[in-house]
């Protein structure tokens, strides 16, 4: 069942791309933070009101991905998106056929305890099995929201 769809625009001077959901419907926005944007500063765009939800920013590194997703108002860290293991991550950049090679994250709240993870499926279409141990702790729509864009930002 779809719940988001997300395509990138090519050779756009800033990048930028919409999600929609399974209606067609705009939901929100992504937007790149500058022109050229290497490690990742990427903004949330709540379609129907216009107001940033989140931000994201990646610590670039061929090692490990690591997302954080802030609130937009003050900075704060709501949660961080880790990558599992150095040696995927580098696989996945250096070999043939690597992309394939599906996505394990790690959830973390603010403060840094485990609140859930994203499993990538061996599958021709992306897709992921995210779990949220405790919802109570990270808006589980917004850290889906984050996982989908993380993956359509790394040209999955």
């Amino acid at each position: 069942e779809t719940v988001l769809k997300g395509k990138q625009k090519l050779f756009k001077s800033k990048e930028e791309f919409p999600f929609v959901d399974a209606g067609g419907t705009d939901v929100f926005t992504v937007k790149a933070s500058g022109v050229i944007d290497i490690a990742g500063d990427y903004s949330l765009i709540d379609s129907q009101t216009g107001d940033e939800v989140v931000i994201l920013d990646n610590d670039f590194s061929i090692f490990q991905d690591t997302w954080r997703i802030r609130d937009p108002d003050d900075s704060s860290e709501i949660a961080q998106i880790n990558s599992r293991g150095a040696l995927i991550t580098l696989a996945r950049s250096r070999l043939p056929f690597g992309q394939w090679i599906p996505h394990k994250y790690d959830i973390t709240d603010g403060q840094g305890t485990h609140v859930g993870s994203i499993d990538g499926q061996f599958s021709p279409r992306d897709r992921y099995d995210i779990s949220i141990d405790d919802a109570s702790k990270v808006p589980k729509e917004v850290v889906l929201a984050a996982a989908m864009v993380i993956d359509a930002i790394q040209g999955n």
